[in-house]
């Protein structure tokens, strides 16, 4: 053996074409197909994963569903922070998310979504927190990086499909596309593993994941007892952010 090869041997050395090691334990995905192509074998912990989308309502947050169930169990919050439309509570449970862990945090503005997403994440009360922000400049993505690291949480973002080309500090970037009821996924950025080719999966298209007007009428929220809990990120009633996940 060479001198060379006694070096790289050594466990302290990473090669570009593998996998980086990650200090906190990923969440698997539910897709054991995903969970094969990510470092960890699942979801990133302590940092922050960028989904980039077309459009919303392809099925995105059934890829997120069996993660999200599994980290409802445990003893911190899920926050969703100001999704585009109104989660269907009885959809959320029947993929077996506990809804009494899981919060709905409205927000009038893109400021306000960056920083009740930075306060969820820094926190450490929330296993997960996933946004929807819009467009975000590269320096509010690692203040949202860098409170994930802190919170040890999961953060996921869904940003437009326009800002693949853009630089971010998100160890994990994938791009979504939906066709013929099934969700293919990018991986345009991850530690290690070199090129990954698209993955098609099954997410299980089925009841939508966010209400319409009809069902969220009051006879049906009383005959389900099925809800979820809002809160708002205006900063007149931050105090009820930081009692409930701070």
């Amino acid at each position: 053996m060479s001198a060379l090869d006694h070096v790289l041997q050594h466990p302290a050395v990473w090669r570009g074409s593998q996998y980086a090691k990650v200090t906190v334990e990923s969440v698997p995905t539910g897709f054991a197909e995903l969970d094969g192509l990510l470092p960890g074998g699942g979801w990133p912990r302590a940092a922050l994963t960028e989904l980039l989308i077309a459009q919303s309502g392809i099925g995105e947050l059934r890829l997120l569903a069996p993660a999200l169930a599994r980290m409802s169990r445990q003893e911190k919050w899920l926050a969703l922070v100001a999704p585009p439309y109104l989660p269907y509570a009885p959809a959320f449970d029947a993929l077996g998310i506990d809804l009494s862990r899981l919060i709905v945090v409205e927000s009038r503005s893109d400021a306000q979504t960056l920083w009740a997403a930075e306060r969820c994440l820094r926190s450490g009360a929330c296993s997960a927190v996933i946004a929807w922000p819009g467009a975000v400049a590269e320096r509010a993505l690692r203040r949202l990086q860098s409170a994930a690291e802190q919170g040890k949480s999961l953060g996921v973002l869904f940003s437009p499909l326009r800002c693949a080309a853009q630089p971010s500090p998100a160890p994990l970037r994938i791009q979504l596309a939906c066709g013929r009821s099934r969700l293919t996924l990018h991986i345009l950025k991850r530690r290690g593993g070199g090129w990954a080719a698209p993955l098609t999966l099954d997410v299980g298209f089925g009841q939508p994941l966010t209400a319409t007007q009809t069902d969220i009428t009051q006879e049906n929220i009383t005959q389900r007892n099925i809800t979820v809990q809002r809160i708002s990120a205006a900063p007149a009633r931050s105090r009820r952010i930081r009692q409930g996940i701070a």
